[in-house]
């Protein structure tokens, strides 16, 4: 099989997430209502989560030394992400970064930058 043929795959990396993003409209997909200032400032927008980095990189506070961003071996920790594949994300337009892969518009966005998540199903834990 030639290189051109291997199917190719995109790997978010850190704390980012990969999005297919939703047109701007006043009611969201999922029953979000943004305000006419949001929508025409576009300040947010809304999407479906298609993939997710494995978060943010941790080192363990007793493997510090004199270059504490050295990483080593492959035991890397990670403070896991929030959002979930499946998940619709509202997040600050600014911090996106729009990508074309295979034809189809994406949104790699940081975990910081997303406002609230919306998740079906029931909660895990109800706090009353």
């Amino acid at each position: 099989m030639r290189d051109d043929e291997t199917p190719k795959r995109l790997i978010v990396v850190g704390d980012r997430v990969l999005i297919s993003p939703e047109e701007g409209e006043e009611r969201t997909n999922v029953g979000l209502y943004l305000p006419p200032t949001a929508l025409e400032s576009r300040q947010v927008q809304g999407g479906r989560i298609v993939a997710t980095g494995p978060g943010t990189p941790m080192t363990e506070p007793a493997s510090m030394d004199d270059e504490p961003w050295k990483i080593h071996g492959p035991d890397v920790k990670y403070l896991p992400m929030q959002a979930e594949v499946g998940d619709y994300g509202l997040f600050f337009r600014k911090a996106a970064v729009e990508i074309t892969f295979e034809g189809k518009k994406y949104l790699v966005v940081p975990q910081a930058a997303i406002l609230v998540l919306v998740r079906e199903g029931t909660p895990e834990e109800v706090e009353e």
